[in-house]
């Protein structure tokens, strides 16, 4: 049966959504219609809070199953809304915090119905969310905010694959291994104020072991030969583990940037390459619980997933070469890839409902 009331909480998040690949088409050099308009300093918020902080705060809220829990997306999504229509008042950041303090009491929720490592790693990343909108709200630069906030889905990922790990034998040294990855990433975020150059660079270690990690124990590898689903998913999740060693490795090298094509390719290779390659494969598997409408697989998701890594690939290959138009034709198609994405699901649930009502 199809959730109508939770489509709200989508279009919100989809709005972001759609502002935020606006702006970041317009951030780098695209002459779009009514490019004026468009809240250029807001790409980084509406991106990673607006959107995966909403999808992410609803799924939790559904996982939850209690009312009250609806007020983490229904409030960052409104703070999308509000840093759209009021660019420079206060009102989008305060409510984008509120909806992070409500997920963290979601996460505690959550922690107590099942305790473990799981959620201990959910309730971190939750916690690095608020933690990053606090500092937002306080007047810190956006640049200095990002790793907090690219910390909270990443964290949020690695946390669900282990829950899968429960299937694969893994000796119990190597989940140490993990939960170091995840505590020096915490203490590099923390180090990140005031030493700016130790911080960044264990972030970017803490990435990388925990992406290497993922590469080795998750079960994705084991289902590379598997047909359907099984396969379109182990795909996307071994690329972005690929993606993610790439963005650490950067950042590794480099340190803390606040602009540029380092910059430009370290976050984009963790959140195109890593997030959104997640948000692809997973769609299947989550949208059904969320909404109610099955999405059946079909090879046709194949071209979005393709032509995502194949752009973030030119893009990335652009930032290294320092060439702009290789860097701007990359960042077009992935917004290309995210509207196919869309595209493709919604015309797949869609086909599914009529199918079903037919039937």
């Amino acid at each position: 049966m199809i959730q109508r009331q939770r489509v709200p909480f989508l279009m919100t998040a989809l709005i972001a959504l759609g502002a935020g690949l606006w702006a970041g088409l317009v951030r780098i050099g695209w002459n779009l219609p009514a490019a004026a308009k468009a809240p250029l300093a807001a790409h980084g918020p509406l991106m990673v809070v607006g959107f995966v902080g909403t999808v992410i705060g609803l799924e939790r809220a559904v996982a939850l199953g209690r009312k009250w829990a609806y007020s983490a997306p229904l409030l960052t999504g409104l703070g999308g809304i509000a840093l759209l229509a009021l660019p420079s008042s206060i009102a989008g950041p305060l409510l984008m915090t509120a909806g992070s303090l409500a997920f963290l009491l979601v996460m505690a929720a959550l922690a107590r119905r099942q305790p473990g490592p799981v959620m201990l790693i959910m309730g971190v990343g939750a916690a690095c969310w608020l933690g990053g909108n606090l500092l937002w709200l306080s007047g810190w630069p956006v640049y200095r905010v990002v790793p907090w906030w690219v910390a909270f889905p990443v964290l949020t990922i690695v946390a669900e694959r282990l829950e899968l790990s429960r299937f694969v034998s893994i000796p119990r040294t190597a989940f140490m291994g993990l939960y170091g990855a995840v505590a020096v990433t915490l203490a590099g975020l923390i180090a990140s104020g005031p030493r700016p150059e130790t911080g960044t660079r264990m972030v970017a270690a803490g990435f990388v072991v925990m992406a290497l990690w993922l590469l080795r124990y998750d079960v994705a590898r084991r289902r590379l030969s598997e047909p359907g689903l099984p396969r379109f998913v182990a795909i996307g999740l071994v690329l972005g583990y690929g993606w993610m060693v790439v963005a650490g490795s950067i950042q590794l090298v480099v340190g803390p940037v606040s602009s540029g094509y380092a910059y430009d390719a370290a976050y984009h290779a963790v959140f195109l390459g890593f997030v959104f390659s997640m948000i692809f494969v997973h769609a299947p598997i989550v949208f059904p619980s969320v909404t109610g409408v099955d999405i059946p697989f079909r090879r046709v998701f194949y071209g979005h997933l393709t032509l995502l890594h194949a752009s973030l690939l030119l893009r990335i290959a652009g930032d290294a070469r320092l060439w702009l138009p290789w860097r701007q034709w990359g960042a077009l198609l992935n917004a290309a890839a995210i509207a196919l994405f869309f595209v493709a699901t919604v015309t797949t649930a869609v086909s599914g409902v009529i199918v079903a009502r037919r039937s």
